[in-house]
């Protein structure tokens, strides 16, 4: 596998507008188990339900049921129930908490209730952790999925302060991420590329 990273797109190409999320699916073990959870326990309604045989962007032979969850500013969280009792498998090189659903709630109050909810009905939750911007919970869902609630604490002020230096960051970490892929090729070094600033330090390596 190449080291290089993936190509930029055209200069010439505009690009979309995109306008939020419209939905983001995921295979699901049960989609009864999967509406329990997401309505009854976070709160989102099941608001509409596709059946077929057939998947139409493939033409492939596939069964599904898919169920969607309308978010109050109505996006959608969807998944796909195959009929097998499966679940997607986690990836081998990825860590669990790296790859996960983010929610946002009001406050830290309900991000509270919501932890006592959750583990009234014997979720384990991570949290409250504090990330400074937002304060979160963490729990995995029946399939595996990690999911996060967060409870913003930053302003709109405070947040596009916090952006404008936002690409001149992204770009010393890919020069620095160029120059650790060159001497990993000469085999100048066998460890992983850290951040030049830890924004927190407080946590001591504790992932999250």
């Amino acid at each position: 596998m190449s080291d290089s990273p993936p190509p930029l797109p055209s200069a010439g190409t505009a690009p979309c507008h995109i306008l939020g999320l419209h939905h983001f699916a995921w295979r699901c073990r049960d989609a009864e188990e999967t509406r329990h959870f997401y309505e009854d326990l976070l709160g989102l309604p099941l608001y509409h339900i596709i059946q077929s045989d057939h998947v139409p962007s493939t033409g492939e032979f596939c069964p599904y049921t898919h169920i969607f969850f309308r978010m109050a500013d109505g996006s959608f969280i969807a998944f796909f129930d195959l009929g097998d009792d499966a679940i997607s498998q986690p990836s081998p090189n990825t860590p669990a908490w790296v790859n996960h659903l983010a929610l946002q709630v009001g406050s830290v109050a309900e991000l509270e209730a919501a932890k006592a909810r959750l583990q009234a009905e014997g979720v384990e939750v991570l949290g409250v952790t504090d990330h400074h911007i937002f304060k979160s919970i963490y729990f995995f869902d029946p399939n595996g999925i990690r999911v996060e609630l967060a409870a913003q604490q930053a302003s709109p002020e405070q947040m596009q302060a916090a952006s404008l230096d936002a690409h001149a960051r992204l770009a010393e970490w890919t020069q620095r991420k160029q120059q650790w892929r060159q001497q990993r090729a000469e085999g100048r070094t066998q460890g992983v590329l850290r951040p030049a600033r830890n924004d927190r330090p407080e946590y001591g390596g504790r992932s999250g």
